[in-house]
């Protein structure tokens, strides 16, 4: 790899944001690469925004994103997808939930959660993957897979042995939750085969 991928992780609080920036970080350590990565969670544990910047490559100088250049847009609320695209590139990807989570601020009629933010997000960038993860990951076992579903979706598009990721899994997930995560990892890889682009 000659080149720094930027990849872009949002959500909400509670929805495993920072497990899955930490996965994606290992598994480019592992991988040999320099990695930087940044968050903001400050309300996460009250349902607020939280995102993610994870950089890698060969040398990476900033942890920051700027507009426009992330390749990679996961999100794990199709809403905050939407807030995010500026930071896409036009011929990036994006991998998001069609997760509905519509905030409170929507009560006093200032704000208005979108109609369809995945019809949106396909206005403005080609490649977009959006899969019904809550559903998926509850038919797994487990609701909170969400994170590594998604992580599996992208895995599809980066040029990484599944060895590594999986090494990366075992090291930042509790053992307990391990084989849970490896197979909601795998079934992310199958549903974007299944996509090839197209939503789920």
């Amino acid at each position: 790899m000659n080149e720094v991928i930027n990849v872009l992780i949002v959500g909400v609080g509670g929805q495993g944001v920072l497990l899955a920036s930490e996965v994606l970080s290992e598994m480019a350590m592992k991988a040999g690469l320099d990695v930087k990565k940044s968050e903001v969670h400050g309300m996460s544990q009250r349902g607020g925004v939280v995102s993610s910047h994870v950089k890698f490559g060969p040398k990476v100088y900033s942890p920051i994103i700027p507009y426009g250049q992330a390749d990679i847009l996961i999100s794990f609320e199709q809403a905050e997808a939407l807030r995010a695209v500026d930071w896409i590139k036009k011929d990036g990807l994006i991998a998001t939930s069609r997760t509905r989570l519509v905030p409170p601020i929507t009560a006093g009629g200032k704000f208005k959660y979108p109609d369809d933010p995945v019809a949106d997000l396909k206005k403005k960038v080609k490649n977009v993957i959006a899969i019904d993860a809550d559903k998926i990951a509850l038919e797994l076992g487990n609701p909170r897979l969400v994170n590594i579903l998604l992580l599996g979706v992208v895995s599809s598009r980066l040029d990484f042995e599944i060895s590594v990721w999986e090494e990366a899994i075992r090291a930042r997930v509790k053992a307990k939750f391990v084989d849970l995560n490896l197979k909601a990892f795998a079934r992310g890889r199958e549903l974007a085969k299944e996509s090839a682009g197209a939503a789920v």
